[in-house]
């Protein structure tokens, strides 16, 4: 999930971007290489050069004003940031997780029922 919301994102802003596939299921997360561009060994992450991110939030802010994208998606507005700021906290801590949770009983279940 915070991976599609990077990507589309990216995508609807035309930010150019190299997309490069990590498959969890193999683990490559947890490979050496992959830890050199995110010590948590988590994604999404992003390399810029010598800068890398690792936290799906900071890098669709980094990218707002890296690419000085239309006001409606990151207002200069103190208060109307702020409601934005607010609602990417809460989509984190909150929708995330609701998604995380019904994924991992959908994935889960059949293993432990079967």
């Amino acid at each position: 999930q915070p991976c599609r919301a990077i990507y589309i994102f990216a995508k609807k802003n035309r930010i150019p971007f190299e997309l490069r596939p990590v498959d969890l299921l193999k683990g490559q997360h947890l490979s050496d290489a992959f830890a050199r561009v995110n010590p948590l060994k988590k994604v999404p992450a992003l390399k810029d050069g010598d800068f890398t991110l690792a936290e799906s939030v900071a890098i669709l802010l980094y990218l707002t004003r890296k690419y000085k994208v239309p006001e409606h998606w990151y207002p200069q507005d103190v208060q109307a940031r702020a409601l934005v700021d607010e609602y990417l906290a809460w989509q984190h801590t909150t929708l995330r997780r609701s998604c995380l949770r019904a994924l991992w009983h959908k994935m889960m279940f059949p293993v432990f029922l079967g």
